[in-house]
């Protein structure tokens, strides 16, 4: 079994605390993805069980060994890092065996494993080629391919499809989606894109300045972002977030306008409260553009100031409360500058987030 299990474990870069007595536990063949900012303490927290940084305190096992003291090669992991690092004299057959070779292996075991690997990412046409000879997704292939020969229990993965441009980018994670379905390992995966890490996660792990902020299955940490950080980081578009204050069961605007509250809210808020109110684009559409459901709708009158066309939909910007938000238009027509459309705002998925503590009032 690969249970990956994180306690209380500190990073210090001399008196500068970097990673803030973090808790973690990943089962056996689960897909995380630690997802965040730059500089949020991603990277070294993968670093860290990697065995590339030592930890300052607290306590990391992989299985039912504590490692914190072992050197990488005694972990039983691989990693997978954003710039490929294979070597440019060998063909993509030396590539995949070279750790196995320098584990004493013999030749028939190298082969077959080498064999394998090639099956599972199609790399079976390119082995005699040279990493000069590759595109950037067949680099990233080998370089996957070089961590599987030596089954693991644990794939790290650091920020591998950075490098890649968008159509590519797309391509890889159907292709670290299928890996992980064929050959059930216990991933550890690292992005600043929170699109891989909706893609690709069993469960995201979010951070923000070496604090864990919240742990969840993608449409957990998307439905139900516990404060605003969360709730503007995941997402495409990012949640509308306007400050307001509450006024009899209504959240009050700086620019006049009102919202009933969510119905799970009515009668618990105190009037005067300094509030946030959060929605996605998803749950605001012009009448008569919206997809059908059900549930407590209220009409806003919104003026457009641009509508961006993505084809069967279009995202509209408007302002409310002194904010540019988002709606989306489903079965779009042209919108011009200025035109005001009726929306229908879907209160049962907005959220109130306390203005101080920033927290989600609904947890």
């Amino acid at each position: 079994m690969a249970e990956v299990k994180l306690t209380n474990v500190v990073k210090r870069y001399g008196s500068v605390e970097v990673v803030h007595g973090i808790d973690l536990e990943i089962a056996h063949n689960e897909f995380v993805v630690l997802v965040g900012p730059s500089g949020c303490g991603k990277s070294t927290t993968l670093r860290m069980i990697a065995g590339l940084e030592e930890i300052s305190d607290g306590e990391i096992k992989i299985g039912e060994t504590v490692v914190n003291n072992l050197p990488p090669r005694k972990r039983n992991i691989s990693m997978v890092f954003q710039n490929y690092a294979l070597y440019p004299h060998m063909t993509v057959s030396e590539n995949l065996g070279f750790s196995l070779k320098i584990a004493g292996k013999s030749g028939a075991e190298i082969s077959a494993a080498v064999a394998n690997a090639a099956e599972i990412l199609g790399l079976g046409d390119l082995l005699e080629r040279t990493p000069a000879e590759l595109s950037g997704g067949q680099r990233q292939r080998v370089a996957m391919g070089r961590a599987i020969v030596r089954h693991p229990d644990v794939f790290l993965f650091d920020e591998p499809l950075s490098n890649l441009d968008a159509k590519l980018r797309t391509q890889m994670r159907v292709e670290i989606k299928k890996l992980h379905q064929k050959i059930k390992t216990t991933i550890v995966y690292v992005t600043h894109d929170q699109v891989e890490a909706m893609t690709l996660a069993d469960r995201i792990v979010i951070m923000k300045d070496g604090h864990i902020v919240q742990v969840g299955t993608p449409l957990d940490v998307f439905e139900r972002p516990v404060d605003t950080f969360v709730a503007a980081f995941i997402g495409s578009p990012p949640m509308n977030l306007i400050n307001g204050h509450i006024e009899a069961d209504h959240v009050v605007f700086s620019d006049g306008n009102r919202l009933p509250v969510p119905p799970d809210f009515t009668g618990k808020l105190a009037d005067g409260r300094q509030v946030v109110f959060g929605f996605r684009a998803d749950v605001l559409m012009p009448k008569g553009h919206t997809l059908a459901e059900s549930g407590v709708v209220t009409d806003l009158d919104l003026k457009i100031d641009f509508a961006e066309p993505l084809g069967s939909e279009s995202i509209l910007l408007s302002t409310l409360g002194g904010k540019e938000i988002q709606a989306r238009m489903h079965n779009p027509r042209p919108v011009n500058e200025g035109e005001v459309l009726t929306c229908e705002l879907h209160l049962e998925k907005c959220h109130i987030f306390d203005a101080s503590s920033t927290k989600n009032l609904r947890e």
